[in-house]
């Protein structure tokens, strides 16, 4: 099945659409501007990233109604790229920045040719709550010093080592303003909010107030950002930074790919469609690509912009590619307008953002549903905020997965009964029963049900070793629909443990894949050469191994071999 590339644009929702990505755009300004400030590259790629990223996004990808941009996940990657990269590289640690951000577009758009889409979201929730609230938890900290009126370190570790000067000694006047922008966008009335969204409510009226009542105070402002078309700016490579930017391009992808395919699930939600997820990262990379080349920020599905899109009309890819034209807009004209513009405000807007990301739903409850889902979304955090995003992801899904592993094999575990005893089982027919009877102990029914994954091989060998004393071993597959090939052999070493003791064996086994994968094991091989002297001497009596379909049919073989072996 091929992807159709372009999406077709129409113009039967043109209110709509018009209304929504005018709405989402006003949403998107001042957080495009706090993204790009606290990024240390500057307002200007914030709202580059915003266009490009919400333009292209918008015309390949696969979620009609969804609006892209610079998010605080994308923004907290590219803030530490930047910080390392600009540090080692003064004069070009800018540009092979950008160029980690193609490096991430080119991920994606592969993940979306390799149809990996329906997999990037397949993790636990315990891990995508700790990851995201531990993203929360870092744009909270890199802000306070914003906040309190100084440069951003760049880094969690930097803002921590200067967190008590910057509290010893504030700036009175930016901690002030910034508290003031806290509390309008926390306390802004719904019905206010929906006209008149709060971030930038907050950005005109303490932006006003700090020019009208402190406008010779010394606090850091934007400044005037550049107006006019960005300029192209060529990918360039470091040979001995590359091994790090393919890192930085991967992390970038991966995360992007899960924020915007979250964001995807959150626009089917409200707007009862589906998404076709392969095609979104394609469109998001494309997106990122051009962002990068013409120095914008990475970006990623928005959830606040695309709901609010779709609340204000909003349904088909226009309205995300109308909300970047506006954008583009305020670029060319508006950008005189930017110049009073407190950092301190800047701040407390994504200070609310970091709040928002934090799960506290799950966080609060957490608890009363797991331990160990507990302890591995704190772990994911940690990991997130002081090691770094790919780290705590790939160990939290480790985790996870390992975890499951082991409950479905305690799962499975219960399904395995070695029975020597009618009564010790309850699913047996009378006329089986009764075959267990007469053997008195010889035949070892062993039975194993449910799937067979790798981590029940442990258990089938565990269990059977138990027992000894039998003479002819019916080994139950009828209730197995698959077997993988750990557990595969782990039936292998049974049946070769048993012919090395001369224990007859029977297979009993439906058509299928467990009977094509028992075949495959060539378990005759096992079996001792036969030698004719000790054949017609008696000396000795060969075991075998029979594969059967019908369980009962295995028992009365097995019981005929016993009885003749008793005489």
């Amino acid at each position: 099945m091929s992807i159709k590339l372009v999406n077709k644009i129409h113009f039967r929702n043109l209110r709509g659409d018009l209304f929504g990505g005018l709405t989402a755009a006003i949403v998107a300004l001042p957080l495009a501007l706090a993204f790009g400030v606290s990024s240390g590259a500057g307002a200007i790629a914030g709202l580059y990233g915003a266009i490009f990223v919400g333009f292209f996004a918008a015309l390949f990808g696969g979620t009609p109604a969804q609006v892209s941009g610079p998010t605080g996940p994308m923004t907290v990657v590219i803030t530490t790229v930047i910080a390392a990269l600009v540090g080692r590289y003064p004069e070009t640690g800018l540009t092979l920045a950008f160029t980690v951000i193609m490096l991430g577009g080119a991920f994606q758009i592969l993940f979306g040719v390799l149809r990996l889409g329906q997999y990037i979201t397949l993790m636990p929730y315990t891990v995508i709550s700790g990851f995201m609230s531990g993203i929360g938890v870092i744009i909270i900290l890199l802000e306070i010093p914003p906040l309190l009126g100084y440069e951003s370190t760049g880094g969690v570790w930097g803002t921590l080592q200067q967190l008590p000067t910057y509290l010893s000694q504030p700036n009175l006047v930016a901690l002030g303003l910034g508290l003031l922008t806290l509390a309008i966008v926390f306390t802004a009335p719904a019905k206010l909010n929906r006209i008149l969204p709060s971030p930038l409510l907050a950005l005109v009226v303490v932006t006003v107030l700090s020019v009208v009542f402190f406008g010779k105070a010394e606090i850091p402002r934007i400044g005037e950002i550049p107006t006019g078309l960005p300029t192209l700016r060529m990918p360039a490579f470091n040979l001995s930074e590359l091994k790090d930017m393919f890192r930085y391009g991967l992390m970038l992808g991966v995360l992007g790919a899960i924020d915007s395919l979250l964001t995807s699930l959150v626009a089917d939600s409200i707007t009862r469609t589906q998404h076709d997820s392969d095609k979104e990262l394609i469109g998001q990379g494309i997106g990122n690509c051009l962002s990068g080349l013409f120095g914008g920020l990475p970006g990623a599905g928005a959830t606040m912009r695309t709901v609010v899109n779709v609340q204000a009309g909003g349904k088909t890819p226009l309205s995300g590619m109308t909300h970047a034209v506006v954008l583009l807009l305020v670029v060319l004209w508006a950008g005189p307008l930017t110049t009073a513009i407190p950092q301190a405000v800047l701040a407390g807007l994504l200070l609310k953002v970091g709040f928002d990301i934090i799960d506290w739903g799950f966080i609060k409850r957490v608890h009363h549903l797991s331990f160990k889902g507990t302890g591995l979304m704190y772990l994911v955090l940690l990991l997130t905020v002081f090691v770094d995003l790919i780290t705590a992801v790939v160990v939290g899904v480790f985790i996870a997965n390992m975890l499951t592993i082991k409950r479905l094999t305690d799962v499975q575990s219960d399904r395995f009964k070695a029975i020597t005893e009618p009564t010790q089982s309850h699913n047996l027919t009378p006329a089986e029963q009764e075959i267990l009877s007469q053997a008195e102990g010889d035949i070892l029914l062993f039975q194993l049900g449910g799937s067979l994954s790798f981590g029940a091989a442990k258990i089938i060998s565990q269990r059977i070793t138990i027992i000894k004393d039998y003479q002819v071993l019916v080994l139950d597959l009828s209730d197995v629909p698959s077997i993988g090939v750990t557990a595969a052999l782990a039936v292998e070493t049974i049946v070769e443990d048993a012919v090395k003791r001369h224990r007859h064996v029977w297979i009993v086994v439906s058509p299928g894949q467990v009977q094509r994968r028992i075949e495959t094991l060539k378990l005759h091989r096992f079996l001792p050469k036969t030698n004719s002297s000790n054949i017609e001497a008696g000396t000795v009596k060969l075991p075998q191994i029979s594969l059967v379909e019908n369980r009962f049919q295995a028992l009365q073989s097995a019981l005929a071999i016993v009885q003749e072996e008793r005489q």
